[in-house]
């Protein structure tokens, strides 16, 4: 059965349709053969990734997202970090929207859960 939370640390919980982003996080995985488990997004600031990306992964930079995978069978989970500070650089950099690299960035890790890398 599909849950999907969202969790803020240190910044303001972005605002989302999570009803349509549901179905579109269902749509995603389907298109993978994939069905949606248990999925827990946590937004952060550029220090929180980067002290993560550092306890977990051994990697010294910041990034948009960090995909802790969960995945069993064809049912795709995890614990997905995303850092609103880069979402909003990366945002500025290419010239769209912040919530269009917002959405963007959410769907990505629902890519690494179906096994894209």
């Amino acid at each position: 059965m599909a849950r999907i939370n969202y969790y803020a640390e240190g910044v303001t919980q972005p605002r989302l349709r999570k009803r349509i982003l549901a179905q579109w996080i269902a749509d995603v995985a389907e298109r993978y053969g994939k069905q949606v488990g248990e999925i827990s997004y946590l937004f952060c600031d550029d220090e929180y990734i980067l002290k993560t990306n550092r306890e977990f992964l051994d990697h010294d930079y910041y990034t948009d997202i960090i995909t802790f995978d969960t995945t069993e069978g064809d049912t795709i989970g995890g614990d997905l970090l995303i850092s609103l500070d880069t979402v909003r650089s990366n945002a500025l950099s290419i010239g769209t929207r912040y919530a269009e690299e917002l959405h963007r960035v959410i769907i990505h890790g629902i890519l690494h859960l179906c096994g894209l890398k």
